[in-house]
């Protein structure tokens, strides 16, 4: 039975710049991908879809399901579809130009983001509040009758 033997030099630990790179890294990947960051394929599905029913475009939904001063989240197109004033409807991509979270609700006349608490306008996507950069981009909706449609 031999006793091993241990090295005669010592061991040195990680330097603290690289311990603290690590750490700051990690956090920033974690941070990425819980804003929506970390997927192509979920920030694909957010983005405004081009038309797809012929040349009328996809229907969105009746004119009634949108409130005056409010607005619906229509996930799967990508979009949030307002009405700032009765009889007049709007529509924004459903990301938001923070880091790409999809937005959650339409209240009190702003479109709200739920990842950082960025809001933006009803009526024009501008940003209201919270650390969007840039307003939410439109999308080009038609209204024919009571229907919504994505142009």
């Amino acid at each position: 039975m031999g006793i091993e033997s241990l090295p005669s030099e010592p061991v040195s630990a990680p330097a603290r710049r690289t311990v603290i790179a690590v750490v700051g890294a990690a956090g920033v990947a974690a941070a990425l991908t819980a804003c929506g960051g970390g997927s192509d394929k979920a920030a694909a599905s957010d983005a405004p879809k081009p038309a797809g029913g012929g040349a009328g475009g996809t229907v969105l939904g009746k004119t009634s399901d949108i409130p005056p001063g409010g607005g619906k989240i229509f996930a799967n197109e990508g979009v949030v579809v307002t009405q700032p004033v009765a009889g007049q409807f709007k529509a924004f991509s459903s990301k938001c130009t923070h880091q790409g979270c999809a937005v959650s609700s339409v209240s009190g006349g702003t479109i709200n983001c739920p990842c950082h608490g960025s809001k933006f306008d009803v009526a024009d996507g501008s940003v209201k509040g919270g650390p969007a950069p840039s307003p939410l981009p439109a999308a080009a909706i038609s209204v024919e009758g009571g229907s919504i449609k994505l142009a």
